[in-house]
């Protein structure tokens, strides 16, 4: 897959408001926000997020992600 660079500019709330929610979540600032816009261009398109499709069966036992509503 080929990525492609953007450049935003945010005020210095919102970049500490990113930095903490990133800390917590145990990203980078970067990482997050490339969740965020993946995660929102799936609702977008109009697909249920589910979570990503891991190889290791061992790393969704600590996902944070509940399970999905009936």
């Amino acid at each position: 897959m080929t990525k492609t660079s953007i450049h935003i500019v945010i005020d210095e709330k919102l970049k500490k408001t990113l930095n903490n929610r990133a800390k917590k979540e145990m990203l980078s600032i970067e990482e997050l926000i490339v969740d965020i816009l993946r995660r929102s261009t799936l609702t977008y398109m109009g697909k249920k997020y589910y979570g990503d499709k891991v190889d290791d069966k061992f790393l969704t036992f600590f996902s944070r992600k509940g399970k999905k509503k009936a």
